[in-house]
């Protein structure tokens, strides 16, 4: 054998996903792109979605209306395109229908015109998880086309269906030579689901959590290990908690070992958090407990200053393709400015490392600059381990 096979041989093979939080699409930003739903909402408040085009203009500057589908994307693109992962999995919390049966006293309703699912696919997404609280909020006939627009666009979706056995099945994202991600989505009522959104027997709706307990986890593992074949990596795109505050509840930490524990999960993507939440890796395996928003049309409305919520992160964790162990994780801030991911300057990427190492420290991880303002993780390989026994 030459010295170059002799090494490839022993060089595990990875694979690199590209994993978003909340992609809102729709209301604000689905009224700059080229074919603009009905701007009529239901809000309390505000009663026309170009109203949070208004705020954002005022905030940023001009938009540049119709923007083409890339634009929303921004210096993303380029970031994707340089660290081309093998998989791009988001968590597209818009409904994408011409539908007018907004799901009534929702408060909020979200919704993205099918011609404009574009927007997506200029990012190459391979997979919407749709278990959460904004899938429905167009009725059944919206959760309908939203699956047949994204799947008709050659998007793999999961966590919603026709009924409960399309809900819970996995979307299958092919990697070549024989391997497969597996991407199961599923939402807890924690983060605003409501319990009549779960699918059924004959039902339509979402894959649904009704508690993350024990027994929750262990038939979420079983429903897995059935799907499973040798040689996949599963992830498991969970929808919990409120929008904003760092406390992981310990329920959630221990639902999440206890997948892993099982061999039911090798990374577990945590989102409804509107700012992204502290990391952990346990066993090897890595837990984000709440992604944050990578797009929203919140720029202009006040009160969570805080959270930093104009700050959306990319990230980029690679696997060891034969056990699923976190090789590395590398995270790409940007800012949401004019509803386009723009990069952060120096100072926002040392806030956010600062602001996730010191939510990170509890779970024995820290984020370190790679290069300009592209973060790492480090963790303790014991941290998992030692963190678990005080569940």
């Amino acid at each position: 054998m030459r010295p170059t096979e002799s090494l490839a041989a022993e060089t595990p093979r990875r694979v690199k996903l590209f994993l978003g939080g909340d992609v809102m699409t729709g209301r604000g930003i689905d009224q700059v792109l080229a074919q603009p739903s009905d701007p009529r909402l239901y809000e309390p408040a505000v009663t026309d979605a170009r109203r949070y085009v208004e705020l954002a203009e005022r905030a940023n500057g001009p938009i540049p209306k119709p923007v083409e589908p890339s634009y929303v994307w921004g210096d993303a693109l380029t970031a994707l395109e340089r660290a081309a992962p093998d998989a791009r999995i988001i968590n597209l919390e818009t409904a994408v229908t011409r539908s007018a049966e907004y799901w009534p006293r929702k408060g909020i309703n979200y919704r993205m015109h099918p011609d404009n699912v574009s927007c997506l696919t200029a990012a190459a997404i391979d997979c919407c998880v749709l278990a959460n609280n904004h899938v429905l909020d167009w009725g059944y006939p919206g959760l309908a086309e939203t699956l047949r627009t994204l799947r008709g666009s050659g998007i793999e979706t999961a966590g919603a269906g026709a009924d409960a056995a399309a809900a819970e099945a996995p979307a299958t994202l092919d990697l070549g030579s024989g391997g497969r991600v597996l991407v199961f989505s599923v939402g807890s009522d924690t983060s605003g689901i409501p319990r009549s959104w779960a699918a059924g027997a004959s039902q339509p709706g979402v894959a649904l959590l009704t508690d993350v307990s024990d027994a929750a986890a262990d038939r979420l593992a079983a429903r897995i290990d059935m799907a499973r074949k040798p040689g996949d990596l599963i992830v498991v795109s969970i929808h919990w908690g409120p929008n904003w505050g760092y406390r992981i509840p310990r329920a959630h930490r221990r639902f999440a070992h206890r997948l892993i524990a099982a061999g039911a999960a090798d990374l577990i993507q945590g989102h409804s958090s509107h700012h992204p939440m502290g990391i952990e890796v346990f066993r090897d395996r890595l837990i984000l407990y709440g992604c944050g928003d990578f797009l929203n049309d919140y720029e202009g409305i006040g009160g969570y200053e805080e959270y930093r919520p104009d700050l959306s992160l990319a990230y980029l964790p690679s696997l060891d393709a034969a056990t699923g162990r976190l090789a590395s994780l590398e995270i790409v801030p940007f800012q949401i400015r004019r509803f386009r991911c723009t990069r952060v300057g120096r100072e926002d990427a040392l806030w956010l490392r600062d602001r996730l190492s010191r939510e990170g420290a509890p779970l024995g991880t820290r984020l370190d600059p790679l290069r300009e303002t592209t973060l790492t993780l480090d963790w303790r390989k014991e941290s998992g381990e030692q963190g678990s026994a005080t569940l």
